[in-house]
């Protein structure tokens, strides 16, 4: 339930679920997923939301139609999205390809963009309504492996849900299953979903599958130190997890002066760190103080690497499998609450470099060794950059979005994770915005050491985002 009552009440008439085929008729075979694809922490589907305003040069194009068409054309393509997952010995998956479809859901909401108001973020009002969750299709073998919801509204809107929206829009919302690909892999995928809806007939990067380049060795040995999948006995005091039933999610937004203002409290020898690290270690020092964890306990961040260009030679062009790693920044929470911003700064500086080649290998064959071991979660958060993958640029014929990427904090069962998303906030500022879960508690006084941070110039940022409340 929304929390705050300024949400617009609205209801959306849904038809009912379809499955989305390919085109033409498609390989049906067996495929394998490589030994990073196939990891625990990968198993859950990802939500993301694209939110369009009317184009009055389409106004003789209905929108579901075209990105139900374009949907079908790209998966002729990326076939293996139409199939479905199946586990074999060892819990080792693969993907069935059946070419039994996508699934697509179509609505109408009787409410227009301009009554969200500022809320066109994470967390969006009666989410659930935008992305439909069609019984069963959260497993993860034997069901769909996309999911899309067009929702009209009056004027904007994969599962896929496209919403019509009362004044002319659409939102489009869909998940995603993570064991398929990753965000540089989504981002091939939508690119070629969008340039079919334009009229492409051929994707201007073709998929590459080649998913054995990142298997596991024979025989597995685990050559390098991966504090990502160290087994953390829990605790009562310091353990996010103890109090779930009272989590709140909020959105937190970086714009210029917020960052200015971070990168003021650096050293001169970190002045040119990249805005990820800067933010990354931000999120992490005032995370850690609100949630009040004991000063002796380990709290570890983990930060989503990229390793495409890391392997020599590097993965074809076009490889929209998962190549990524999590590697893990490990200190105390006392370390990391009394040291200057610029401590956690350098740890997440260095800890990317330690991704390499032989990291990549090391990880897939811990995931054998280990029977796919999920990552550490206890006094733990993982941050992902979403801003490469340009998402708000997806154009469908109808422009940009007004909003587009992940349509909430968390990944899967493990809350803690957040993710970096390009976003023009109510000004009109270009910046970068954070979807966060914390207790409610906790949440306050996150927001308040943002704040002090800043030097209070982010009042009106931190605290203004909408909360909902959720029981987990």
């Amino acid at each position: 339930m929304a929390s705050s009552s300024s949400f617009p009440k609205f209801t959306v008439q849904r038809c009912e679920p379809q499955l989305v085929v390919p085109a033409i008729p498609t390989p049906h075979e067996v495929k394998p997923l490589s030994d990073i694809d196939d990891q625990e922490a990968l198993r859950f589907h990802v939500p993301f939301i694209q939110i369009y305003r009317k184009q009055a040069s389409m106004a003789e194009k209905d929108p579901v139609q075209v990105i139900r068409q374009a949907l079908s054309q790209t998966l002729v393509f990326y076939y293996p999205f139409a199939g479905r997952l199946r586990e074999g010995p060892h819990r080792k998956l693969m993907v069935d390809c059946t070419g039994e479809g996508a699934m697509f859901v179509e609505a109408d909401a009787d409410v227009t963009l301009d009554q969200f108001g500022d809320s066109l973020q994470p967390p969006f009002p009666c989410f659930h309504e935008l992305l439909f969750h069609v019984p069963a299709s959260q497993q993860i073998t034997n069901t769909p492996l996309l999911l899309v919801q067009f929702v009209d509204v009056g004027n904007e809107l994969m599962k896929s849900q496209v919403t019509r929206l009362r004044c002319g829009g659409f939102i489009l919302a869909f998940c995603f299953n993570h064991i398929m690909c990753d965000g540089a892999g989504l981002s091939q995928f939508t690119s070629t979903w969008t340039e079919m809806a334009r009229g492409a007939t051929k994707p201007s990067i073709p998929p590459v599958w080649r998913r054995e380049l990142l298997m596991a060795r024979h025989p597995p040995r685990i050559t390098c130190n991966h504090r990502e999948y160290e087994h953390v006995p829990n605790t009562v005091k310091g353990a996010v997890t103890s109090n779930q039933h009272d989590m709140v999610l909020r959105s937190f937004f970086f714009g210029p002066s917020e960052i200015a203002a971070i990168r003021g409290l650096v050293p001169s020898h970190l002045k040119q760190c990249t805005t990820f690290d800067l933010i990354a270690a931000c999120i992490w020092r005032c995370r850690t103080k609100a949630l009040q964890i004991k000063a002796d306990e380990d709290v570890r961040m983990m930060v989503i690497v990229n390793a495409r260009g890391r392997l020599n030679p590097r993965l074809p062009v076009g490889y929209y499998g998962n190549a990524i790693a999590y590697p893990a920044a490990v200190t105390t929470a006392g370390k990391l609450c009394e040291n200057p911003v610029g401590y956690a700064v350098e740890l997440i500086k260095k800890l990317k470099n330690e991704v390499t080649e032989e990291y990549m290998h090391s990880v897939a064959d811990l995931m054998v060794i280990k029977d796919r071991c999920m990552v550490t979660t206890v006094r733990s958060c993982i941050i992902s950059d979403l801003t490469r993958l340009k998402l708000r640029e997806a154009d469908f014929g109808w422009g940009e979005a007004v909003y587009g990427g992940v349509a909430e904090g968390g990944a899967g069962r493990f809350i803690e994770a957040t993710y970096q998303v390009l976003h023009r906030n109510a000004k009109g500022e270009e910046g970068i915005i954070l979807p966060i879960w914390l207790p409610a508690e906790a949440m306050d006084r996150f927001a308040k050491e943002l704040d002090h941070m800043f030097g209070n110039q982010n009042q009106t940022n931190t605290r203004t985002p909408r909360s909902i409340m959720s029981n987990l």
